[in-house]
């Protein structure tokens, strides 16, 4: 029974996971049709490539693994299409970087990490040095929404933190507690209890200010309403004047030698 219930779990935890790695194509929809990545930050989408690889590698690994390798599949592909969006559309200062972030830890690190595992670590114990380097990653990963949420806090604004992403972060990491727990697999279950604490956090600093976001840009929208009206009113009022200065004139001309 508990094979077969693990294994549901796991592939809820896959739909869930492919969820959660597909919550930014929203966010890359306003990219590409403001061809502009304004203040969104590249690390949480490094973090997470890195992340997704060295958990495939756990896969091939660890007996039993396909539905490790199948999910971390898929959101390695998803995040190396976001990566390159990044690249089309930020400035260049952010392309330089980005270039850098991913050749530093996603080939760099990761190739000298699995060059390391395979030459030099013995085969029983490759599994738990594996395991350890992507909890470690795993916790980085959901801890890169930090950066935003410090943003969050510093411009009262959610508009840089989306919803989904958070929320399923938080799914993502409650249902892969969960197959841990099922597996026993302890190196799955530090980082996904440290992202249920993390989604939480958000979703509770997401529920703080996106009413005070609604505000402000209600008031930049009358206040742009309120322009409007100026405007029209100072035009309606010009039209006026110009009516009211031509008709004395036109009187004049038609009925000559006439009082005032």
């Amino acid at each position: 029974m508990a094979p077969a219930l693990s294994f549901i779990v796991g592939i809820v935890g896959n739909v869930i996971s492919i969820m959660f790695f597909a919550s930014p194509i929203k966010t890359f929809r306003k990219v590409v049709k403001k061809k502009s990545t304004g203040e969104y930050e590249v690390v949480p989408y490094i973090t997470t490539l890195l992340c997704t690889n060295i958990w495939m590698f756990y896969g091939f690994r660890k007996p039993g693994g396909l539905l490790i390798i199948t999910v971390n599949a898929a959101g390695a592909t998803l995040q190396f299409i976001y990566i390159t969006l990044f690249l089309i559309y930020s400035p260049l200062h952010k392309k330089v970087k980005t270039v850098k972030l991913a050749i530093i830890f996603n080939i760099g690190s990761l190739g000298s990490a699995i060059a390391v595992i395979l030459l030099l670590v013995h085969r029983n114990k490759q599994l738990a040095i594996i395991g350890i380097i992507g909890s470690g990653l795993a916790i980085i990963m959901y801890a890169s929404p930090l950066l935003v949420m410090r943003m969050v806090i510093k411009t009262k604004s959610v508009e840089y933190m989306p919803f989904l992403l958070s929320f399923f972060m938080f799914m993502n990491a409650a249902i892969w507690t969960i197959y841990a727990v099922l597996v026993e697999d302890v190196f799955i279950m530090v980082p996904s209890v440290t992202g249920v604490v993390l989604g939480s956090a958000q979703m509770i600093l997401y529920s703080i200010y996106r009413n005070k976001t609604k505000v402000e840009n209600q008031v930049k929208i009358s206040q742009k309403d309120h322009g409007a009206k100026n405007m029209i009113e100072v035009s309606s009022y010009k039209e006026t004047l110009d009516e009211q200065e031509q008709k004395p004139a036109n009187i004049t001309c038609n009925r000559p030698g006439s009082p005032v």
